[in-house]
């Protein structure tokens, strides 16, 4: 039987640039000891007292069908959430819970897309945002953010392709440079969307681990809330990857569309995670402050670690759970330097290609294991490349 063309081209048959990431895996079933500094995910797990809620809901009876969009408790508290961090007035009308961020992505898409239509996308990204667009049919066209302007989107690069386009994705703080985009960064780009009606999506789920700067939610600047789908998620605030729980927050008539779209995908979000996350996002921004801490000082330690020589040179790590480091000196692509690596030392980190070109020679390293342990994987890095240049 022949399968659609719109499935199986959602990666265009290929493995989306992770085969280091694979091969790790295969390398630490086989008994090997990989330091694994790959995805995105904590080193602890979901807080204790989240998970007794989360158990105390289930025993409650909160195992039925929920609402669709989400339950009330849930849509009031992120839609105070929202206004609190961002002073943009929200509602629950302007909230759609959905299981996890990657849902919002799929539901936003299919907001602010027909068939066909192109997709604008920030290059590097995350790995999932070409096949996301691909999945509801339209065309992805990815924008160069040049290592050179230290990964800020230049407006002046999306313009030429904004006319006939249907929508802009953008993430900041951004996975996988850890750039945050400045006001002016933000601004240029909204002006484009203004003038080109340019939905705007706002990929926001690290916004509680900044380092550096301002966050500021393009939602919030002038003229911008008519046109801009903003996308949060508990996974990295409150170490609930797994729990797949999270919201999209825009207009009310387009939030009330995807609503109806969750009712014919995802049939909404178990009862018992919501009360879940209703108890997480109770704990307030201390709580919030915590689960990120231990990024930031790890951050901050890589950063000392790389003092004193030029080898590798990082990128300005403003924010999220990475540093991403450039080591085109070597001559090696990063995706040869990262495979290298894990044979020579058997230390695990992204390529700066598996995000797209733009940061080819560059490598990302995830912030997600303890500071000893980290600490020794970047000096063999360092080491290797030192090795690889002398």
């Amino acid at each position: 039987m022949q399968l659609s063309r719109r499935i199986t081209g959602i990666t265009q048959g290929g493995s989306d640039g992770w085969d280091v990431y694979y091969r790790a895996n295969r390398l630490s079933d086989e008994g090997l000891d990989i330091t694994h500094l790959t995805i995105g995910e904590h080193d602890i797990g979901t807080d204790r007292s989240i998970l007794d809620a989360m158990h105390a809901a289930t025993l409650a009876g909160h195992t039925g069908y929920s609402a669709f969009n989400g339950k009330m408790n849930l849509r009031e508290r992120v839609a105070r959430r929202v206004s609190e961090r961002t002073g943009q007035p929200t509602t629950p009308d302007n909230v759609l819970v959905v299981p996890g961020g990657q849902a919002g992505l799929f539901a936003t898409h299919h907001a602010a897309c027909d068939e066909g239509d192109t997709a604008l996308y920030i290059d590097p990204y995350y790995a999932t945002y070409p096949g996301t667009i691909r999945s509801v049919g339209a065309r992805p066209l990815a924008i160069p953010a040049r290592p050179e302007r230290m990964f800020q989107p230049d407006p002046a690069d999306i313009a030429p392709h904004a006319a006939g386009a249907s929508s802009l994705l953008i993430n900041s703080p951004n996975n996988p440079t850890g750039v945050n985009y400045s006001r002016d960064t933000l601004m240029g780009i909204a002006h484009i969307c203004q003038e080109h009606a340019l939905w705007l999506i706002s990929d926001e789920v690290y916004d509680t681990q900044l380092w550096h700067g301002q966050h500021i939610s393009p939602r919030t600047l002038p003229g911008m809330e008519a046109q801009t789908l903003v996308i949060g998620s508990l996974s990295k605030s409150h170490a609930m990857t797994g729990s797949r729980i999270g919201w999209v927050v825009g207009p009310e008539e387009a939030i009330e569309h995807m609503g109806n779209l969750a009712t014919h995908t995802t049939y909404g979000v178990a009862g018992f995670v919501q009360e879940a996350a209703c108890f997480a996002l109770d704990r307030g921004p201390e709580f919030e402050a915590m689960i990120a801490a231990p990024f930031r000082r790890r951050r901050d330690l890589v950063l000392r670690l790389l003092e004193g020589q030029n080898t590798v040179r990082p990128i300005p790590a403003d924010g999220a759970m990475y540093v991403m480091l450039d080591i085109r000196a070597t001559g090696l692509s990063g995706e040869d330097f990262a495979n290298r690596l894990l044979d020579t030392n058997l230390v695990a980190v992204m390529p700066g290609e598996s995000f797209g070109q733009a940061a080819a020679g560059h490598v990302r390293v995830a912030l997600t294991v303890d500071d000893e342990r980290l600490a020794e994987a970047v000096g063999k890095l360092v080491s290797l490349a030192q090795n690889l240049t002398a």
